[in-house]
C-alpha cells in the first residue's frame, strides 16, 4: 500500500505559474510510472504527464513545453511544475501511481488548480 497527499493548488492568473507537489509514503521509484492527471468538472479525468522509471517522461499534448514531471533523489516527492497557465487547465489534479504489470491504481486526493482569464 502507499498512500499519496498533493499540494500545491491553488488561483492563478493566466500565465501564471505553479508547482503541484505529491509527497508518497513509500519511494516512487518502486513503481513502473508515476503521472499526474486531471479532472474538469462534468469531464473525464485524463493524463497530464508521465514519468516512468528509467526516467523518460510523457506529456499531453496540450501541455507540452508548458508542465515539467519530476521526482526528488529519493523518488518520495513528485512535482509538476507548470507554467503559462491557461484557464483551460482548471481542473483538480491528482498523482497517481502505476505498479509493474498493472494499469495505475493508487491515488491522491487531489489539489485543485484554478485559473482566471
Amino acid at each position: 500500500q502507499v498512500q499519496l497527499v498533493e499540494s500545491g493548488g491553488g488561483l492563478v492568473q493566466a500565465g501564471g505559474s505553479l508547482r503541484l507537489s505529491c509527497q508518497a509514503s513509500r519511494s516512487t521509484f518502486d513503481f513502473r510510472a508515476t503521472g499526474w492527471y486531471r479532472q474538469a468538472p462534468g469531464k473525464q479525468r485524463d493524463l497530464v504527464a508521465t514519468v516512468i522509471n528509467g526516467g523518460s517522461t510523457t506529456y499531453a499534448d496540450s501541455v507540452k513545453g508548458r508542465f515539467t514531471i519530476s521526482r526528488d533523489k529519493t523518488g518520495n516527492t513528485v512535482y509538476l511544475q507548470m507554467n503559462s497557465l491557461k484557464p483551460e487547465d482548471t481542473a483538480v489534479y491528482y498523482c497517481a501511481l502505476q505498479p509493474y504489470l498493472a494499469s495505475f491504481k493508487y491515488w491522491g486526493q487531489g489539489t485543485q488548480v484554478t485559473v482566471s482569464s
